[in-house]
């Protein structure tokens, strides 16, 4: 596309010699908390349906993905034109339902298969990774990350009864709606608050001391 060429020239100019100095102080580290802000005014156009907002926003975020690709570049490392190939490259190799003419029965088989693919490319590359909980990113928002963990455990059939009561966890799923949560987790941060809790260190801190003990378990078997 002739605009992402253009976008990139401009990147690299603002790199260069004789370009902007801010741009050329600038390292993968140093914008890295300009990416999260970036993708949190993504996430906050998204959910006020702002989509003349979320064109500018996005584009936000395309540049953060051009400067930290250029950056690469200038150390020899890839480029974006890489970076394109290798996600396309991805994308094909695990949509065999859709570029091998491989039906799939729903999008729970996807997932699964997705799932499949990407443990023997791991496997192939020699890559180790957390098998149990797919390397979670530490920087997730709290919520975000305690939301994977369960995901996991319940997804694996993971030994963590300790941990989640499971009768209790579907006894306030019901009839349960976003407006009910939204309350019961607002209230929850607000007694928090007046505990001299930070709801969100004791989230993270209680999901982390649930894979400890739930990969401790499994090395266990």
């Amino acid at each position: 596309m002739e605009a992402i060429k253009e976008l990139k020239k401009t990147v690299a100019r603002l790199r260069s010699p004789g370009g902007c100095p801010w741009d050329q102080e600038q390292t993968h580290q140093s914008l890295a908390l300009c990416l999260i802000e970036e993708c949190c005014e993504v996430l906050d156009a998204l959910d006020r349906k702002d989509m003349a907002n979320l064109k500018e926003e996005l584009g936000d975020v395309l540049l953060q993905v051009v400067m930290h690709a250029q950056m690469a570049e200038e150390q020899g490392l890839f480029d974006l034109e890489q970076v394109a190939a290798g996600i396309n490259q991805k994308l094909i190799r695990r949509h065999p339902h859709v570029f091998e003419g491989k039906p799939v029965a729903d999008s729970a088989a996807v997932l699964e298969q997705w799932d499949a693919i990407k443990a023997a490319e791991k496997k192939a590359s020699g890559v180790a990774g957390n098998e149990l909980f797919k390397d979670l990113p530490a920087c997730l928002p709290a919520l975000l990350f305690a939301r994977e963990v369960f995901k996991q455990v319940d997804k694996k059939k993971l030994p963590a009864a300790d941990w989640i009561d499971a009768q209790k966890v579907a006894k306030k799923a019901e009839g349960l709606d976003e407006h009910q949560a939204g309350k019961e987790l607002f209230e929850l941060t607000a007694a928090c608050r007046h505990s001299g809790i930070d709801p969100e260190s004791a989230l993270r801190r209680y999901a982390r001391a649930l894979m400890a003990d739930v990969e401790k378990r499994v090395a266990d078997r």
